[in-house]
C-alpha cells in the first residue's frame, strides 16, 4: 500500500489493498480448512464482505483522485506491480487444482486470480500513464479492480449464503 501511496496510484493502492486483504483471507482459510461446511461457508461470508468493502473503498479513492486530478508516478507503479505479479502467478498456479473443492478454497483461488488481473492492469496503466502523461488510465484500472472486488464479493457471498441455508447432508462413514 505504501508504494501505491508514494506513487499516487489508485490502481496500485487497490492492488496492494487486495494483497493485504488476501493475507487475512488465506489465514482464515487455513483456520477453517478441516472444519465443517458451516464453518467454511461462514468464512466465505467474511471473505465476501471483506472483498465488498475493499471494492467500495477503492471506488471512493477513484472518485477522490478524479476530483483532485492527480497523475501517478508510472515507474514506481510498474516496478511494484511486476514484483507482485511474479508472486501472485506462483500462488495462482499452486491453487488451481483446488479451486473446485469447496467455497473456502474457491474463494482463495479467486483472490489469486484477481491479484494476477490487478497486477497486469496496474502494469498496463503504468505504461499508459507514462505514455500519455495523464492520470486517467490509473483511475480506469483502479475502478476496474474495484468492480472485480465487487463481482468476487457477490459470487462468494451468494455461494456461501446458499451453503449456510442449505448445507449438504453428511455422508455416512463406513
Amino acid at each position: 500500500y505504501a508504494a501505491g501511496w508514494w506513487a499516487g496510484s489508485t490502481a496500485l493502492q487497490a492492488d496492494s489493498l487486495d494483497s493485504l486483504g488476501d493475507a487475512g483471507v488465506y489465514a482464515l482459510s487455513l483456520l477453517v480448512v478441516g472444519r465443517s461446511l458451516r464453518w467454511r461457508a461462514g468464512a466465505g461470508v467474511v471473505k465476501g464482505v471483506i472483498q465488498g468493502l475493499f471494492g467500495l473503498a477503492v471506488l471512493a479513492e477513484v472518485g477522490r483522485k478524479a476530483f483532485l486530478g492527480m497523475t501517478p508516478e508510472a515507474p514506481i507503479m510498474a516496478v511494484a506491480a511486476s514484483i507482485a505479479l511474479v508472486a501472485n502467478l506462483a500462488c495462482f498456479f499452486l491453487l488451481m487444482r483446488f479451486r473446485d473443492q469447496d467455497i473456502n478454497l474457491r474463494s482463495v483461488w479467486l483472490c489469486s486470480r484477481n491479484d494476477v488481473f490487478s497486477n497486469a492492469g496496474v502494469i498496463a496503466a503504468a505504461g499508459a500513464v507514462a505514455w500519455l502523461g495523464q492520470g486517467w488510465p490509473d483511475l480506469l484500472v483502479g475502478a476496474l479492480v474495484a468492480l472485480l472486488f465487487l463481482h468476487t464479493s457477490f459470487d462468494v457471498l451468494r455461494t456461501a449464503i446458499r451453503q449456510l441455508r442449505h448445507p449438504a447432508p453428511a455422508t455416512a462413514v463406513a
